[in-house]
């Protein structure tokens, strides 16, 4: 794995990204010989056939390698317009884009822009590599080669990914959209049931011209459609089961399978509501199903910032394994941050995953370890003080949670860390301070008076002179 920057935004490199490339650069090669429309490249007289080969690998490799950072790079600037600070993965053939910060289920409007996005990104760049192509063609074969290649790999790519197949991204908008209109179980069994067509004529239209990866790809994404179709139909219309809950014809199975696309799709109160009633399903209520219900609710009240709830849930859990992070952020929002810290390495190392290791620095930090933390390999300053500084100003100390936030601007300045504190003054009812902060965040760089004016957090602040004269100040900025 290796690991670079675009701008703020930290991108992550799997050897398996590069892997499969390689393999569909080299199987691209006989085609290229029978009459690809980039064949000039193995054609080259100043190339023996070996030479050309490597050379069309490697350039197949870098189309694909851009091509989907850029994609994922729409994914991750849409996060930023919304104040997420994402994180880029490039695994396998795709890649994936995670906000390090987002403290609860990501509303559904903000889902589908977020979403839509990476597709977007990917046929702007077709287009300019086609409008490149158009006004350069015929200076350079390996030029045309470049230019034609990356036009064509991003308008199929992005074409691809608007399938409404999961866990593409037209998948994730229908998805979602079928959910919000038709109801969780209509609309899982109509997005599913669309999935499983598309999936069965892209597989034979890729068998039929001889592309072996589509084919692939999307037989396997059938299957679970078809599974999930199946299991949907069995159970008289009700979401797909949650891992061996019991007969598939149980109301209170049903109830279980609800309460995870409630939770799936950010519906707290209804995953909290049907799993309530999944606990209290009497007869029907096998000891498996009980362990669901309450490794769900432990989730629901995780993500709404209740630890103790959590913790509470997931002690009743049975045969069934809570996952460490889940363990580790519960003992953190209860200020247990001495057991969390085992919990949130445990965490990191099973999984390499950087919000995990950010959350794990932010623990370290809370504990006054913070050379250790910032020690941690990739680790961002920014990101391990905005963890540390959230879990603080959840738990409602404010006092010290604006106290962390302005150690984070000693290490890592930045407008997002100083209006965060300003907001933690705000709540502790420390007039001056939030407005000194508030003055710091201009200063780098922040800019959004009318959020400033809505923001609930600073509520306190309104009607007291200074920040009064801070919001003028900042909207003349704005508009000069």
């Amino acid at each position: 794995m290796f690991r670079f920057r675009l701008g703020s935004i930290p991108v992550d490199v799997h050897p398996s990204h590069l892997l499969v490339s390689a393999v569909l650069a080299y199987s691209s090669v006989r085609a290229s010989q029978d009459g690809w429309p980039f064949r000039q490249v193995s054609e080259a007289p100043a190339l023996g056939q070996a030479s050309a080969m490597v050379v069309f690998v490697l350039s197949w490799m870098l189309i694909v390698f851009v091509s989907v950072l850029v994609h994922e790079l729409g994914h991750a600037l849409a996060s930023r317009l919304f104040g997420y600070h994402p994180s880029i993965a490039l695994v396998w053939l795709g890649g994936h884009t995670l906000p390090t910060d987002m403290p609860g289920p990501l509303p559904w409007k903000r889902d589908l822009v977020i979403t839509v996005a990476g597709p977007l990104f990917g046929l702007l760049l077709g287009v300019v590599s086609l409008v490149g192509y158009l006004v350069f063609n015929g200076h350079s074969p390996a030029l045309d080669f470049f230019l034609r290649t990356f036009a064509g790999a991003n308008f199929i790519w992005a074409i691809f990914n608007l399938l409404p197949v999961l866990p593409l991204d037209g998948g994730r908008l229908v998805s979602t959209l079928a959910t919000r209109v038709l109801g969780p179980r209509r609309g899982l069994l109509a997005s599913q049931g669309l999935a499983l067509l598309v999936c069965v004529a892209v597989v034979v239209y890729s068998l039929n011209i001889g592309w072996l990866f589509p084919a692939i790809f999307f037989a396997m994404y059938g299957v679970q459609a078809f599974r999930t179709v199946a299991e949907a139909l069995s159970s008289g219309g009700n979401a797909p089961r949650v891992g061996g809950t019991g007969s598939l014809d149980s109301p209170v199975a049903g109830k279980l399978r609800e309460a995870k696309i409630a939770l799936d799709a950010g519906r707290l109160d209804d995953a909290r509501r049907l799993g309530a009633a999944v606990l209290e399903g009497g007869d029907g209520l096998t000891p498996e199903m009980a362990s669901h219900a309450h490794h769900l609710l432990g989730w629901v009240a995780l993500k709404e910032g209740q630890g103790r709830q959590a913790l509470d849930h997931f002690s009743q859990v049975q045969g069934l394994q809570v996952e460490p992070h889940a363990v580790a952020a519960s003992f953190s929002l209860v200020g247990d941050d001495a057991r969390a810290l085992d919990w949130w390495k445990q965490a990191w190392q099973t999984s390499s995953d950087r919000t995990v290791m950010h959350e794990y620095a932010g623990t370290l930090i809370r504990l006054g370890r913070t050379p250790e933390a910032l020690k941690l390999p990739g680790v961002e300053a920014a990101a391990a003080f905005s963890c540390a500084e959230r879990v603080l100003f959840i738990r409602g100390v404010y006092s010290e949670a604006a106290a962390m936030g302005e150690a984070a601007l000693e290490h890592a300045p930045s407008a997002s860390i100083a209006y965060d504190a300003a907001c933690a003054y705000a709540k502790a009812r420390n007039v001056p301070d939030a407005v000194r902060l508030l003055r710091r965040a201009s200063e780098l760089g922040f800019k959004d008076g009318a959020y400033a004016a809505s923001d609930a957090d600073l509520a306190p602040l309104h009607g007291h002179p200074a920040f009064e004269e801070w919001l003028t100040e900042l909207r003349q900025s704005a508009a000069s």
